[in-house]
């Protein structure tokens, strides 16, 4: 088949779909070339000033003007209906709604008509009661208008909406903001591109209603006969100025398409300068002088001004006590102060325990007391429960100072003592200097200081972090931990961390909750977490061998069929993980000789490297999935490549063994 070769550099266009999209567009462009065409040019001016013609585009401009205002008044509200609140009959309402950009005109006419007409069924009620009359007024006309015209507005914004992740305001109700307040300061404003083109197509459309006006509100001049109208009565007396009106409302029309130029696609996630292209951004920060400093084993960069001024102890404290029901079912206690690392595998159930926390949703329900305050029944703005999501969720449409003082304007700080809170907070956090800066120019590590700055500055009673550094690289990392550390010391109230990194987890933590399936598998210190893991998962996020099995007198059967010889021998039956150390692994050409009781043979799989040394992935027939870890130059003595047969040994008293 032959192609038309297109103007840009790759695949050609098919003949069989050009053809016909060439014929479209002629389709649509030859009724406006018309118009130019049949254009008196000349007497465009006389016909467009004329005073039939003027008093006409006046009562337009009004009747337009009023019908966007009805649909902004009623459709905003309903386009946050459909977009955010499930309910029965939610599928016959959008239909109704669209059923004017479908019906035609002159139906709905006749609809209105026998609504709102005087024999209708509201016209009598609404002429009795407050002497209003529809048909044949002005105020009729403005009815029709906005019963066309309003869907245009709904539609365009309930799919701005659609675009709108929820996180944003519910991070917004977890600073204390009641609903209409997010409504009001973080919902229209990220959905305005959205709203300002619905509003525009719905002017543009309330501008050029006849059918509807016609038939029910009649065409009276001065009082309901709108432009459209009036170039209907032209065409009939003098068709040139027929031709000049309607160029008139082309105009229009045209001016307003190119205004929006495709915005009403657009979603709040892709329009330019937002966050959502740069939420893995996390560039080193120049202006953070650092110098390194150890804590445990691991080496962290702590910038000069997370210590020059670190935050004053805080009066209050509130301990917590939450029963949790569902999806979670476990009770959690703990004393203000306390920070606990919440871990678990993928669906495990860690968002969702922070989500019934915040009474945010349906899987999970949180009995909740917060110092002596019972909050289970309160909404999720009045808990004092601060969320931090993990990709901060900053408010695109402020600054770092207006989005830290979000929610002490939301708790009714006045405007001054919130900024300057909010100004203190990003100070102690190191981005005091970035406060007039919007989220999408700043980096990952910043925004992330500039998210928990907000939380803190709510003076929240309970702190929820999920993932908060997940998105930055390990240079940056270290600067958000070790600031995040030096304020979760004089916090007041309890702080769950949600988190894969187990530097995280024992840095941070002050205990370890370990969720499998919406159950608590362990809840213990880091240092024992550390040493007696009970979940497979987590003794791998440790870098762990971890093999489940049941003990026998044996040792240990493993599900696949062998056995696993330990040291101390637990009672047969009961069900344990055995914990192997990747440097307790013995790796051979040969099969070794000699005290090893756990001898297997195997394959390397995959070689990966591991700070100074070298981690196998070892498979065998014989025994679980293995992982050793060698030096590099063990490896090139016994010539470890991927795929080389190996033998591997594992002493019993290298093996730890944990009932579970």
């Amino acid at each position: 088949m032959k192609r038309l070769r297109g103007r840009t550099p790759g695949p050609r266009t098919p003949i069989a779909l050009a053809i016909p999209a060439l014929l479209a567009i002629a389709f649509l462009m030859l009724p406006l070339l018309g118009i130019l065409v049949r254009t008196e040019w000349g007497e465009l001016g006389a016909h467009l000033t004329s005073e039939g013609t003027t008093q006409a585009l006046q009562l337009s401009l009004v009747v337009s003007f009023w019908a966007l205002g009805l649909s902004l008044l009623l459709g905003v509200p309903l386009a946050w209906l459909l977009a955010r609140v499930d309910f029965p009959g939610k599928a016959v309402v959008r239909s109704l709604v669209l059923l004017p950009m479908v019906l035609p005109p002159t139906v709905g006419g006749v609809a209105l008509l026998l609504a709102f007409g005087r024999r209708g069924l509201l016209g009598p009620w609404l002429e009795d009661t407050f002497g209003i009359t529809l048909p044949f007024h002005t105020s009729g006309a403005v009815i029709a208008a906005t019963f066309v015209a309003m869907p245009f507005l709904v539609i365009s914004l309930e799919g701005a909406l659609g675009g709108l992740r929820p996180r944003y305001e519910e991070t917004a109700a977890s600073l204390g903001a009641s609903p209409v307040r997010v409504f009001c300061t973080v919902t229209l404003p990220m959905v305005a591109p959205g709203l300002i083109a619905g509003a525009a197509l719905t002017w543009a459309r309330a501008l050029g209603e006849f059918g509807a006006t016609i038939t029910f509100a009649g065409n009276l001049p001065g009082t309901t006969q709108t432009l459209p109208l009036q170039v209907y009565l032209l065409l009939q007396d003098s068709p040139e100025a027929a031709t000049s009106v309607s160029l008139l409302l082309l105009a229009i029309a045209m001016a307003v398409l190119v205004a929006l130029r495709g915005r009403w696609m657009s979603t709040p996630g892709n329009r330019r300068g937002g966050r959502s292209g740069r939420s893995g951004r996390s560039d080193p920060l120049p202006d953070d002088s650092a110098a390194p400093v150890l804590s445990g084993s691991a080496a962290q960069v702590v910038p000069e001004s997370a210590t020059a001024d670190p935050a004053p102890p805080s009066q209050e404290r509130w301990p917590l006590h939450a029963e949790v029901t569902g999806f979670n079912q476990l009770t959690l206690d703990a004393a203000p102060g306390t920070t606990i690392a919440v871990v678990g595998p993928n669906g495990a159930g860690k968002t969702t325990l922070l989500r019934a926390l915040l009474g945010l949703t349906p899987r999970a329900h949180a009995e909740l007391r917060l110092g002596d305050t019972d909050v289970t029944g309160l909404p999720p703005h009045r808990r004092h429960v601060a969320w931090v999501p993990q990709d901060g969720a900053l408010f695109p449409h402020m600054n770092a100072l207006a989005n830290t003082a979000y929610g002490p304007r939301a708790l009714g700080v006045p405007r001054a003592e919130a900024r300057r809170r909010a100004q203190e907070w990003l100070d102690r956090l190191g981005v005091g200097h970035l406060a007039h800066r919007r989220p999408a120019q700043v980096s990952g590590g910043q925004a992330q200081r500039v998210a928990l700055a907000r939380a803190l500055a709510a003076r929240p009673r309970l702190l929820l972090l999920d993932e908060p550094l997940a998105a930055l690289d390990q240079t940056t990392r270290a600067h958000v931990r070790h600031t995040l550390r030096t304020h979760l010391d004089t916090f007041g109230g309890v702080c769950l961390i949600v988190t894969h990194d187990p530097v995280e987890a024992v840095s941070l933590a002050d205990r370890v909750l370990v969720l499998d399936q919406g159950l608590a598998l362990q809840d213990e210190a880091p240092a024992e977490v550390t040493r007696h893991p009970r979940s497979p998962w987590v003794a791998r996020m440790l870098g762990r061998n971890a093999w489940p099995g049941t003990a026998t007198p044996e040792g240990l059967a493993l599900p696949g069929g062998g056995t696993l010889v330990i040291a101390d021998p637990l009672p047969p039956g009961t069900e344990a993980l055995a914990i192997i150390a990747p440097e307790a692994v013995s790796v051979h050409r040969d099969k070794p000789t000699g005290s090893p009781r756990n001898v297997w043979p195997g394959t390397i799989r995959e070689i990966t490297t591991s700070g100074s040394r070298l981690r196998l992935l070892i498979t065998s027939p014989q025994a679980p999935d293995l992982v050793a870890e060698i030096t590099p130059q063990a490896a090139a003595e016994l010539g470890l490549t991927d795929g080389s047969p190996v033998w591997t040994s594992v002493k019993a008293t290298e093996t730890t063994v944990v009932p579970t």
